[in-house]
C-alpha cells in the first residue's frame, strides 16, 4: 500500500468515527418517545413490533428469512425457531431484540445512549429496529 493510499485510507476511517455520533443522534431522536436522551427496552420493542408489522408483507403474523432481509443471521434465526417451522414469530423476534438489547447496555442501567446505539451490539440491535 502506498503512503497516498494509506493516508486516504486513514482519513476514510476518521471520516466515518466522527460521522457514528451524529449518526447514532438522529436515530435516537426517532426511538426517543419520551425525549429523555435515551432508548429502553419498552422503546425498543415498540420500534421493533412496528418493523415486524412492515416486515411482515404476507400478513401471517410470522417472518421468515426472506422477510427478515438478512436483520438475523442464520444461527440467530435457528435459535430464535424453537418449533423449527422456518419462521419466527413477534414473540420471538422480540427475544431477538431483548437479547440484542442487552448485549448493547454495557453498564446495565437499561438504557441505550448515542454512544450505546452506535457500538457494534447497537448496530446489530438497529437492525431490527429500523
Amino acid at each position: 500500500m502506498t503512503i497516498r493510499h494509506a493516508i486516504v485510507l486513514a482519513s476514510f476511517t476518521l471520516a466515518l468515527a466522527a460521522a457514528a455520533p451524529a449518526w447514532s443522534q438522529g436515530v435516537l431522536a426517532t426511538l426517543d418517545p419520551d425525549k429523555d436522551g435515551t432508548v429502553d427496552l419498552t422503546e425498543a420493542k415498540a420500534a421493533a413490533t412496528k418493523l415486524f408489522e412492515k416486515l411482515d408483507g404476507d400478513h401471517d403474523g410470522t417472518l421468515d428469512k426472506k422477510e427478515l432481509r438478512g436483520r438475523v443471521s442464520g444461527k440467530d434465526f435457528t435459535s430464535a425457531d424453537p418449533d423449527k417451522d422456518g419462521t419466527i414469530d413477534q414473540k420471538e423476534y422480540l427475544a431477538i431484540v431483548e437479547q440484542r438489547f442487552n448485549a448493547a447496555d454495557p453498564d446495565k442501567d437499561g438504557t441505550l445512549d448515542a454512544k450505546e446505539l452506535g457500538s457494534k451490539a447497537g448496530k446489530a440491535l438497529m437492525k431490527l429496529l429500523q
